[in-house]
């Protein structure tokens, strides 16, 4: 097949970054509709099989499937044009949200507004614990990898990067099915370029912000950067121990501008993991006002998604040999499966933390135990609101938001 021009990567990749609302799920399929269903750029079996190797990797899979789609058409620089075309638009609506809501996100009437977008979160991470868990837990080991993972993280607290780790050897040791794969004419390998160039872009602002002694950002910077190396499973595996990170442990922003963060989010086109942004610029906001939310966002959008550029130009030209790999395979599965632990855990967590105003822990355990006079009836009244709209009558979650923002400002006013 004769390679698209230029014109029309830019068209097409351009409408799929501004159509990617509502999730991974959704935004592959309009990939799927763009380029193998209205276009001839891709085969059935070519874009499948890109899916599940993305998955192999760490990182936004959604983000890299339009990565590793563009680096198929046109190589390194069509996998560049793929990638910010599908990221740029959603930092974009991110960045503008984040300094309107560091502004004005704690007057009382926002305030209320956001208790009806919370009780839509809960039901959005329910939902994505749902569709993961029926596609990951297959036998015992599966059930077992993902209870323990609960475990471990509601109730010991340990570190989400830990529990990956742990399930990956598990998985590395278990016997399964070797996918099949099939040839494929890729684009040619240059493994140390690739990771000499991309790494180094990678580590270029670390080194720079260590040098001037920006301790702050360096932080961020690093905390960012380790995330791109352990999230899989999608976003929502990895906001567990981002919430951990830097509500409990660095102090940079406070559960309920989390819980927002998410909300917000899941309004914008682009990957999730841009809440990566959202969180950067709030804790920049609080230590130096609006330049420092620009500066700590750009940060996190850099270390972020440079790693996802390096995942696909580095391993695409071996992608195919790595997932024929009966280990390799295993350690997939076992992680994909210890990851719905790890959502459940956020579920519960939210859940906790918007219906009861004051949520502490008690003795050396993790386990979150909530104060109970401290119930707060709206927040409960919209939940299960928003369950019966996006659950039961399978209405969206900006509809939802829309909707139960509204009703908790009626309710307040009444």
């Amino acid at each position: 097949m004769t390679p698209p021009s230029w014109p029309d990567m830019f068209r097409v990749f351009g409408r799929i970054g501004l159509m990617s609302f509502g999730g991974p799920a959704a935004q592959i399929a309009v990939m799927h509709r763009e380029l193998v269903e209205h276009r001839p750029w891709l085969s059935e079996q070519t874009y499948l099989r890109a899916l599940s190797l993305c998955m192999l990797l760490p990182g936004p899979e959604a983000m890299q499937l339009a990565t590793y789609a563009g680096w198929r058409l046109r190589g390194v620089a069509g996998g560049l044009l793929g990638g910010l075309l599908f990221v740029v638009p959603g930092a974009v609506f991110i960045a503008a949200l984040a300094l309107l809501y560091a502004w004005y996100g704690q007057m009382p009437l926002v305030q209320t507004a956001f208790l009806g977008i919370k009780a839509a979160v809960i039901i959005v991470v329910f939902q994505a614990l749902l569709k993961v868990s029926s596609k990951a837990l297959h036998g015992r080991l599966g059930w077992a990898l993902a209870f323990g993972s609960f475990i471990a993280l509601f109730v010991l607290g340990l570190p989400f990067p830990l529990i990956i780790l742990v399930a990956g050897a598990i998985g590395m040791l278990s016997r399964g099915p070797t996918p099949e794969t099939e040839a494929a004419d890729l684009p040619p390998a240059h493994s140390l370029r690739t990771l000499l160039i991309w790494g180094g872009l990678w580590a270029a602002p670390l080194l720079f912000l260590a040098f001037i002694g920006d301790d702050f950002l360096l932080q961020l910077g690093l905390f960012f950067s380790k995330l791109a190396v352990v999230t899989f499973g999608g976003a929502y595996a990895v906001l567990a121990y981002m919430t951990q990170t830097v509500v409990q442990d660095f102090g940079w922003i406070e559960t309920d501008q989390m819980i927002d963060a998410l909300g917000l989010a899941e309004t914008t086109p682009g990957p999730l993991i841009l809440v990566t942004q959202f969180v950067g610029m709030l804790a920049g906001f609080a230590q130096s006002g609006p330049a420092g939310a620009m500066a700590a966002g750009l940060l996190a959008l850099w270390v972020t998604f440079t790693p996802c550029f390096l995942w696909i130009f580095l391993a695409g030209p071996y992608l195919e040999a790595l997932s024929e790999q009966p280990r390799i395979a295993g350690a997939l599965r076992a992680i994909t499966a210890a990851v719905v632990g790890v959502i459940a855990n956020l579920s519960v967590w939210f859940a906790l933390h918007v219906l009861f105003d004051r949520v502490g822990a008690d003795g050396p355990l993790a386990l979150p135990l909530p104060v109970w006079d401290s119930f707060n009836p709206m927040a409960a009244a919209l939940t299960l609101l928003a369950a019966v709209l996006m659950l039961a009558l399978k209405r969206g979650f900006v509809v939802t938001m829309v909707l139960l923002a509204t009703l908790a400002l009626i309710l307040q006013a009444i």
